[in-house]
């Protein structure tokens, strides 16, 4: 099964290594060198970032995953339906820009075919409304 790891579950364990058999968002490394606390950190994860794509296991943004990114926000603002599942309760404007990047991230893991293990069940459970995605809990992934 191929995962990919959310931001938190880097962070909640510790920035222990990214196997190299998972999948990685370049949007994740860039979360991460933006809160790390020093040089040494943001280096650390530009060589992360390397390895994932001469690995081929690198997730970058398409030009349709941005489009379909601006889509699935847009029926959040307006609080549109989704097709399965009803009315989505309407996001409000100040919100957008935190989960931007989730979106992204969800995309991409997406494309890729994997699941995303990720603790931020709350908006990855939103998002999924109008982009169907594999998700699975820290918890449940690490036991």
């Amino acid at each position: 099964m191929a995962i990919a790891l959310d931001t938190c579950i880097i962070i909640s364990r510790k920035n222990k290594p990214v196997p190299s058999k998972h999948f990685i968002s370049i949007v994740v490394i860039q979360e991460l060198i933006a809160g790390a606390a020093d040089a040494s950190v943001v280096k650390h994860w530009i060589t992360v970032a390397q390895q994932a794509e001469e690995a081929k296991r690198l997730l970058v943004p398409t030009v349709q995953d941005w489009i379909e990114a601006g889509k699935i926000l847009n029926s959040h603002l307006r609080g549109l339906k989704s097709r399965n599942k009803g009315r989505t309760p309407k996001l409000p404007g100040q919100e957008k820009q935190r989960i931007i990047r989730d979106v992204l991230i969800a995309r991409c893991v997406k494309r890729a075919g994997a699941t995303l293990v990720t603790d931020n069940l709350k908006d990855f459970k939103m998002i999924e409304r109008f982009c169907k995605l594999k998700i699975r809990s820290g918890r449940e992934f690490f036991g």
